[in-house]
């Protein structure tokens, strides 16, 4: 019976010792009777396999999720999964998905044979022309032969793959190939502190489901901040189909911020949107950021971009994530995602007038008040750095003497936050905001 009152969640996250000193200490704790257990998590459900929503997204507001059932938790928070479908529905759309991802990997694997391999690339393959690179490095990453410390049965004999790539005609694909070395290097970076990565199949898997994302999805590719995004899915979902599809409805969210134009940054949307956001709400720290030059909020680019990944310590990052999904949850989000593949929660796609009894708190209050900026429903990430920005209001106004001092400020701030009072203080700026936009 799962007793933990009062636990930290740095053990399921399992830091490298060498690093130790050196990494944010959690300030989730998983505490009974607020936090969501496996066993309230069990009993959410009817004998068909019906999700009291409501209930659950209460009990993850107060104390997040236990983290021996955060994945599949997520699974509904993100719209994998409809509340009001059945075990055996569940079931039958896990399978079709897991087959679609199959053919997805696939036909990655025919373009380039690593995928799949236990193996990645951290050396550019071909030039802008298709051309192959023959360099050592790549040669020597590319070649299939099981190494020492490979455990992948299926490669054993496989030829070298230097040796037999030839140049490249079709653009789609040169372009993929061209973000493969950089999702290696990306993946090698990624959250290397933890324990987990320390295996080469794990490494491997994480730069396949990011090779297979940016393959699936043309528009946007492979941009960096993926790799932060997708981590912990690998790591919460043991089934890589599943951590795929996980991920993929996560950036439905996202994935407008990684759309990149030739002058600008699907990001600077929301940095704009920031920038209205504080100047309703502290015009005097909105005054003073602009004459330091930060009127365009840039320094809160990474905030965005990756969800607060570097701003928090690994498990905090991941209640905080979970607390923002519970108080933004949309129950259409699961029917949205399966009629319109493109479709997602910041391109004002969402209906409205719905029945708000299974919403989270924020989305309630987005609806009732019709939340919208340019059309479009703004997100609570936006008001949650909005609120950090705030709590730092006195000392960016008093030490900020340039847009330098603003960026150590907000780094200062690194290990130092509290996710759940983080998610208060933006459900409260969220009213404010609201109230005084409605007067001007």
């Amino acid at each position: 019976m799962w007793r933990d009152h009062g636990t930290p969640a740095d053990s399921f996250y399992q830091v490298r010792p060498e690093y130790t000193d050196d990494v944010p200490k959690t300030k989730f704790k998983i505490k009974a009777g607020k936090t969501l257990s496996v066993r309230k998590w069990q009993s959410a459900f009817n004998s068909e396999g019906y999700l009291d929503m409501s209930r659950t997204l209460s009990r993850i507001q107060r104390g997040g999720i236990h983290p021996s059932i955060r994945g599949e938790v997520w699974e509904f928070l993100l719209g994998c999964f409809d509340p009001r479908s059945t075990f055996d529905e569940r079931d039958q759309i896990r399978e079709r998905r897991r087959a679609k991802y199959a053919l997805l990997k696939e036909e990655c694997r025919k373009m380039f044979p690593l995928v799949g391999s236990g193996k990645f690339v951290t050396a550019p393959i071909l030039t802008e022309d298709g051309e192959p690179v023959k360099d050592p490095i790549v040669l020597q990453q590319t070649n299939l032969h099981k190494g020492p410390g490979d455990s992948s049965q299926e490669n054993a004999g496989r030829p070298s793959l230097g040796l037999t790539m030839v140049k490249e005609n079709d653009k789609r694909i040169i372009e993929w190939k061209l973000t493969l070395h950089q999702i290696g290097l990306d993946v090698f970076r990624t959250d290397r502190t933890l324990v987990f990565y320390e295996k080469q199949m794990n490494l491997a898997k994480l730069w396949d489901i990011l090779a297979v994302y940016s393959w699936f999805d043309g528009d946007v590719g492979y941009c960096q901040g993926m790799s932060d995004l997708c981590s912990p899915m690998i790591m919460l979902l043991q089934d890589e189909a599943d951590a795929f599809w996980c991920f993929e409805r996560l950036m439905r969210r996202l994935r407008g911020n990684f759309r990149c134009t030739e002058s600008s940054v699907g990001v600077e949307v929301q940095l704009s949107n920031l920038a209205s956001i504080t100047q309703v709400i502290d015009p005097k720290l909105h005054q003073h950021l602009e004459t330091l030059g930060g009127g365009n909020y840039l320094f809160a680019f990474r905030m965005l971009m990756v969800l607060f990944r570097r701003e928090f310590s690994f498990g905090d990052s991941l209640y905080l994530w979970e607390m923002m999904w519970a108080l933004e949850y949309d129950p259409d989000l699961f029917f949205m995602y399966e009629k319109d593949p493109n479709s997602g929660k910041g391109d004002g796609s969402r209906e409205r007038g719905k029945s708000t009894r299974q919403c989270g708190k924020f989305e309630r209050e987005a609806l009732k008040n019709g939340s919208k900026m340019g059309g479009n429903p703004l997100p609570i990430s936006i008001f949650l750095v909005a609120s950090v920005l705030k709590d730092k209001s006195s000392k960016l106004l008093t030490e900020a003497r340039g847009l330098d001092d603003v960026v150590k400020i907000l780094n200062d701030m690194t290990g130092n936050l509290d996710a759940r009072k983080a998610c208060v203080e933006a459900l409260k700026l969220h009213k404010k905001y609201l109230k005084k936009a409605k007067q001007t």
